[in-house]
């Protein structure tokens, strides 16, 4: 499973922490860690859930190259 390097540049962009991302879509800091890491696959809902919080389309953030 491959990092997702694009959730976590972009969660650095907005000057957040894993926590404030975490907070803000209603999981734990450990499963934010957990899908920036590559170790969890959200489901379509949470993809959303980020999406929105971010400012990012799914494309932006899941879609592999």
């Amino acid at each position: 499973m491959a990092k997702n390097l694009k959730v976590k540049a972009a969660r650095a962009a907005l000057d957040m922490t894993q926590k404030d991302l975490a907070e803000a879509i209603g999981v734990s800091r450990q499963t934010m860690n957990a899908i920036e890491k590559g170790d969890y696959y959200p489901s379509v809902k949470l993809c959303i859930d980020i999406c929105k919080v971010l400012g990012k389309t799914l494309d932006e953030l899941f879609w592999e190259d």
